[in-house]
C-alpha cells in the first residue's frame, strides 16, 4: 500500500485547500487530484449517527420488484410512484427516477436517473429509496447513477425507441402531457440527436431551435411530424421515425398520424405553427461513440474506511493495471476514472453494512471534491458482479 497521511492533521486536501501547519506542502489542483488520502466533504464526515441514512425494516416497494423485466418509479413527494408501461422512456427534467432491470440468472441493474432540474431533496430521497430497494433485492443489483444527457449505454439499451425529456416535474403539472390528453392542445418540439444512443430533448417551439444536421419531432397531437435535416444521417432519421411512432402508440393510443418530412418539403400545418421557414443553422452531427482505449491509463484506486466515524479514502494505487489482490472482501473501494467520465465503487461482500449503504454518497462526494463534471457516471459493483470494463483496469483478472 502506498504511504498516506492522516486526514485532519493539516496540510492540503485533494482540492488544494490548506490546513494547519505541519502537513504536506500546498500543491496544485492536478497534483492534489492524485493525493494518497482524500477527505470527504463535511456532509459525509460527521458522526456515525449522521453519516448514513438509516434504512427501516419496511420497504415502500412491492414484492413484484423480484419479477423479470423493467420497473420504473418516479420520486413524488419523497415516495416511489410506478411509471406506467406506456410512459416508460419519458423523463421529466425536474424529477428523479429509479429504473430497475431484472434480467436472466438473477442479473439485475438498478439505475438512479437524475433530472437536470430535480431538487436536492428529491435526489436525496431517490438515493434513500435506492438503498431500500437494493436491500430488498439482497444487494444483488449493480447500481448506476445516470444524469440527464449523459446516460450509460446500458441504460439507453432499455429504450430501443430512445428517451424523451420533457420540461417540468411532479410539482409543475402545467408542463406535463398526460396520455390521452386532448390532442388539439398539444404543441411540442423535440430535437433528436445521436447515432449510437438516441436522445430526444424538448426545445422551444420555433425555427430557431432547428438545424440542418439533426432530426426534430413536431408533436401537434393528432399529427406528429418527424422532420429530417438535409445533413442528418440515415440512422438518425430512422430513430426519429421510431420515436414519432412511439409517441403515437404510447401517448395517443395509436390514433395520431405520423408523417416523415424532408428538409425543404414542409407541409402547410408545420408552416402554420412555426411560421415562414428562415435559413437554418448548420448542424454538427455527433460522431459514433467509441470506446476510449486510454481509460486504463487514467485511473487510481482508493480504499474506503469509516474506522474513525468519518468517511476517508486512502489511495492504494495511482495507476493501472491494478493487482486484483488489492480488492479485499472486507472493504469497499473507489476506482477513479473520473477524467474519462466514470467512477466505480466496488463493494466487498464482507464490508460492513454502513460502508456498503454509503456507496453512492461516497461516489458523489468524491466527484464533488475532485471537481469532476457533475454528470460523471457512477457504477456500484457488488463483489462477484464486476463488469468486463471494470476488469480491464486490472492485471490478469481471474
Amino acid at each position: 500500500m502506498l504511504s498516506s497521511w492522516a486526514p485532519g492533521h493539516g496540510g492540503v486536501d485533494e482540492c488544494g485547500k490548506t490546513g494547519p501547519p505541519g502537513g504536506p506542502p500546498q500543491t496544485s489542483l492536478r497534483e492534489a487530484a492524485v493525493r494518497t488520502c482524500v477527505m470527504m466533504p463535511p456532509s459525509l464526515c460527521r458522526s456515525e449517527t449522521s453519516m448514513y441514512t438509516p434504512v427501516s425494516q419496511s420497504s415502500p416497494f412491492p414484492a413484484s420488484v423480484q419479477d423479470p423485466g423493467l420497473h420504473i418509479w418516479r420520486v413524488e413527494k419523497l415516495k416511489p410512484v410506478p411509471v406506467a408501461r406506456e410512459n416508460q422512456g419519458i423523463f421529466f427534467s425536474g424529477d428523479s427516477y429509479l429504473v430497475l432491470h431484472n434480467g436472466p440468472e438473477e442479473v439485475s441493474h438498478l439505475h438512479l436517473w437524475i433530472g437536470q432540474q430535480s431538487s436536492r431533496d428529491e435526489q436525496g430521497a431517490c438515493a434513500v429509496l435506492a438503498v431500500h430497494l437494493n436491500t430488498q433485492l439482497g444487494e444483488r443489483p449493480v447500481q448506476h447513477r445516470e444524469v440527464q444527457g449523459n446516460e450509460s449505454d446500458l441504460f439507453m439499451s432499455y429504450f430501443p425507441r430512445g428517451l424523451k425529456y420533457q420540461e417540468g416535474g411532479v410539482d409543475s403539472a402545467f408542463h406535463k402531457t398526460s396520455p390521452g390528453a386532448a390532442p388539439a392542445a398539444i404543441r411540442k418540439l423535440y430535437q433528436v440527436k445521436g447515432k449510437k444512443n438516441i436522445r430526444a430533448t424538448e426545445r422551444a417551439l420555433g425555427w430557431d431551435s432547428f438545424n440542418t444536421g439533426d432530426c426534430f419531432i413536431l408533436d401537434l397531437g393528432q399529427n406528429i411530424f418527424a422532420w429530417c435535416g438535409s445533413k442528418s444521417n440515415i440512422l438518425e432519421r430512422n430513430k426519429a421515425r421510431d420515436l414519432a411512432l412511439a409517441i403515437r402508440d404510447s401517448e395517443r393510443q395509436g390514433k395520431a398520424q405520423v408523417e416523415i418530412v424532408t428538409d425543404g418539403e414542409e407541409p402547410a400545418e408545420m408552416i402554420q405553427v412555426l411560421g415562414p421557414k428562415p435559413p437554418l443553422k448548420e448542424g454538427n452531427p455527433e460522431e459514433d461513440l467509441t470506446a476510449d482505449q486510454t481509460n486504463a491509463q487514467a485511473a487510481a484506486l482508493y480504499k474506503v474506511s469509516d474506522a474513525t466515524g468519518q468517511m476517508n479514502l486512502t489511495k492504494v494505487a495511482d495507476s493501472s493495471p491494478f493487482a486484483p489482490e488489492l480488492l479485499v472482501s472486507d472493504d469497499c473501494f473507489v476506482l477513479d476514472n473520473g477524467l474519462c467520465g466514470k467512477i466505480y465503487i466496488w463493494k466487498g461482500r464482507k464490508a460492513n453494512e454502513k460502508e456498503r449503504q454509503a456507496a453512492l454518497q461516497v461516489a458523489e462526494g468524491f466527484i464533488s471534491r475532485m471537481r469532476y463534471a457533475p454528470n460523471t457516471q457512477v457504477e456500484i459493483l457488488p463483489q462477484g458482479r464486476e463488469s468486463p470494463i471494470f476488469k480491464q483496469f486490472f492485471k490478469d483478472w481471474k
